[in-house]
């Protein structure tokens, strides 16, 4: 099984070699085939693994691939943790990048940097998978800057925009403030632990929870929490907690096929699976879960606030994936690390396509993004329609759908749970899903429905996208229909992660939940009764009756809210906060050391101050070079009678 393991990382990463250095010569048909094909064989090959390590029951496979160096005792290695957590993420991850690949052979058609694209989308589907396939530290952090450096060459692809060079230097700097973070916290388990290797890390955290540091003098922290925190907060760079959440609405500029990919499978999944995968160190500090659960409950509520004022077709569905990404570490935070992989996986399906569907819209609209110049596509693109209200209906939780499944589990482990911040968090999370639900199908209804708003140059080429473009569509409606329905037993109530995930027993709100399980349909009839199937449809009846029935009442609460409205269009004040306090302060302050550290200080007196005092002191020492000998002679005396004095005198 080692080959194949191997093929599944490196499937990809061929393609993307091909296409990168030999695009341009073997011309665009087969830079898209080696490419996909790459990404077809992993996702085949996990399947296979799927079928021999979930199916059959094999044991999980644990082991070192190469050994980089050995330093004072320290392990650097490339090797493969291949449980049932990573089998999950192989397989979405490989699936939803294969849908991508085929939509762009579409999509991106008619864009000179075809070929370039397709390099970097193949490597970024390998960087994700080095991530999730790892078995230590070395390599999570190798894959965790590599799905970064993929971001920032997708984000800002159409390069000669100003907009996406300012928004991949974004998303570049932000996530390098949580990944300081990150680093810190593996620096900290190498230096504590005397290894990378997770296995070894999780046997010895439990005989760590008495060690404590301090980071102030005087104060003591605890070990485990300090390091759970750290990492942490390299998960809130990659998965958009708040605050470092700014660079992911801005990662709209580039092409809509990198927007499914980093929203749906890749790069934003990477905090969540972190977390899932640390589950052994996080259940032995509350503190550390309570943190995680209240900045989830933080971002899924006021995020999903921002998606109401926007009016860019992906700029809505970008913060419900902000939202979205808060239910998920809200779950972790409720120690219901099952519950939000589940929301993971599940989100992954229907986000692509709400992303993928988005796109179709924007080719029809001969790329337009403003949702206030459409209006009645139904009867233009019946498919992408179809699609998107599968989709949408997903993401607000409508019973049935895969959204359902996943949400309405983590709002009840919230319930359940005792840790601290919980109740916060679950009257948060509520909220958040009244306020999906308005967004979404505000969105839904302004596209799809009512008066055509398009100019007629448009409204006369309108039509349903080709076939690669609607094809994933529909094979990602489908999952985004029926896997929540079909896993829900086994991921989240059975044995389905085994020792993948560990929940401390006092903690495991899901096995309270469990105990009232039957089957997927009872666990869709309870949820008719709970105040989240509700709030959800409470939103969508606000949305159909302000956007649908009476649409003038959108600009009289606008008006009536308007100091609300400007606060939410303005992203809270943090976007201003980070351009004119944060790093215009920076730059000032590294003006101010250039101009007095570098200039005054280093240059100054350090270096020609130095030389100028040497060249005063041999200015000086000159005027003792008479060139006469009795003059030295008569020095040298002088200083044999000064030795002989100091010599008697000690």
């Amino acid at each position: 099984m080692k080959g194949i393991y191997l093929i599944i990382a490196l499937a990809p990463m061929i393609g993307a070699v091909i296409a990168g250095f030999f695009g341009s010569r073997i011309g665009r048909t087969a830079t898209h085939l080696a490419t996909t094909v790459g990404v077809a064989v992993s996702f085949l090959c996990s399947l296979v693994v799927f079928k021999h390590i979930v199916l059959d029951g094999s044991a999980p496979f644990n082991g070192a691939i190469y050994t980089w160096l050995v330093s004072d005792g320290i392990r650097f290695e490339i090797g493969f943790l291949i449980d049932e957590l990573t089998t999950l993420m192989m397989m979405v991850v490989t699936f939803v990048s294969l849908m991508v690949h085929i939509y762009t052979i579409g999509y991106m058609k008619d864009d000179p940097g075809y070929q370039r694209f397709f390099c970097y989308i193949s490597l970024f589907t390998f960087s994700m998978l080095m991530l999730v396939m790892s078995n230590n530290f070395l390599q999570l952090f190798f894959g965790w800057e590599a799905v970064g450096l993929v971001s920032y060459l997708l984000i800002g692809f159409w390069h000669k925009r100003e907009s996406a060079i300012y928004a991949n230097l974004k998303a570049f700097l932000v996530n390098r403030v949580g990944d300081f973070g990150f680093l810190l916290g593996i620096a900290a388990v190498a230096m504590y632990f005397n290894s990378l290797d997770y296995a070894d890390v999780f046997a010895a955290a439990p005989m760590m929870t008495d060690v404590t540091i301090q980071i102030i003098p005087g104060y003591d922290w605890s070990l485990l929490t300090v390091i759970c925190i750290l990492l942490f907060i390299g998960a809130m760079g990659k998965s958009a907690q708040v605050p470092l959440h700014v660079w992911l609405p801005d990662s709209m500029e580039g092409p809509t096929p990198i927007s499914a990919l980093i929203h749906a499978a890749t790069m934003v999944t990477a905090g969540i699976f972190l977390v899932a995968r640390m589950s052994p160190m996080y259940e032995l500090s509350e503190v550390a879960l309570s943190f995680v659960l209240i900045i989830g409950a933080v971002t899924a509520l006021f995020m999903g606030l921002l998606g109401l004022v926007q009016n860019d077709i992906k700029r809505v569905v970008a913060y419900s994936t902000l939202s979205q990404l808060g239910y998920m570490t809200v779950a972790l935070g409720a120690s219901a690390y099952a519950a939000g992989v589940f929301h993971l996986m599940t989100h992954a399906f229907f986000k692509a396509l709400l992303f993928l569907a988005a796109g179709s819209v924007i080719i029809a609209m001969h790329h337009e993004q403003d949702i206030r110049k459409m209006g009645g596509l139904k009867k233009y693109m019946p498919i992408t329609y179809w699609t998107a209200l599968i989709g949408s209906l997903a993401l607000i939780g409508f019973p049935g759908t895969s959204g359902f499944f996943s949400k309405d589990a983590i709002i009840e482990a919230v319930h359940a749970s005792t840790i601290p911040g919980a109740s916060f968090a679950y009257a948060a999370v509520l909220i958040g899903v009244f306020i999906t639900a308005l967004y979404s199908f505000r969105m839904f209804f302004l596209v799809f429905h009512g008066k055509e708003r398009m100019d007629d140059h448009t409204r006369e080429h309108l039509r349903e996208s080709p076939w690669v473009v609607t094809g994933p569509l529909i094979l990602l409606a489908i999952p985004s229909l029926l896997i929540g329905y079909m896993t829900i037993g086994d991921m989240l109530f059975g044995n389905y992660f085994g020792d993948s995930i560990v929940v401390h027993e006092s903690r495991d709100v899901l096995a309270q939940i469990g105990a009232g399980f039957t089957t997927a349909g009872g666990f869709m009839l309870h949820g008719l009764l709970t105040p989240a199937f509700w709030f959800a449809m409470a939103g969508l009846g606000t949305a159909w009756y302000i956007y649908m029935q009476r649409p003038e009442l959108a600009g009289f609460f606008k008006q009536q809210c308007l100091p609300l409205f400007k606060l939410l269009d303005r992203n809270y004040g943090c976007d201003e906060f980070n351009d004119k306090v944060f790093a215009a302060g920076s730059r000032k302050l590294g003006k101010v050391l250039s101009d007095t550290g570098d200039a005054k200080i280093i240059d100054g007196f350090i270096v020609n101050g130095s030389a100028n005092t040497i060249g005063w002191l041999a200015s000086v020492a000159r005027f003792t070079q008479t060139g006469y000998l009795y003059h030295y002679a008569f020095v040298m005396i002088l200083g044999l009678v000064g030795l002989l004095t100091l010599f008697v005198m000690v």
